[in-house]
């Protein structure tokens, strides 16, 4: 789409100036100066999308560690309780395993 835009601003600029009725040289360089505009053109544009893709990028590496630091909180928390109910269990056991024991 960008490439078609571009094409028809240069065929247009092209015409305008081949058919004006100027002498050659002055056609010639009013031909260099569009050129040069839509290469500048064209080099800012690509440079305003290179920015853009490049804070793209980091917002979405800041968003990817925000949602792992989250997800490893939750994991933490899961974990504690894990832990804890094998404590519990642990001191079940335990007190069942007194009452096998014999006294001496």
């Amino acid at each position: 789409m960008i490439q078609r835009l571009v094409l028809g601003v240069v065929i247009g600029a092209v015409a305008g100036v081949l058919f004006a009725p100027e002498k050659g040289s002055v056609t010639r360089d009013k031909l260099k100066k569009e050129g040069k505009d839509i290469k500048d053109q064209l080099s800012n544009d690509f440079n305003e999308v290179k920015e853009d893709l490049s804070k793209a990028t980091t917002s979405g590496k800041e968003k990817l560690k925000e949602e792992i630091k989250d997800l490893a909180s939750k994991t933490s928390y899961k974990t504690e309780q894990a832990i804890t109910f094998l404590e519990k269990q642990l001191a079940i056991l335990k007190e069942k395993n007194k009452t096998l024991q014999k006294t001496s």
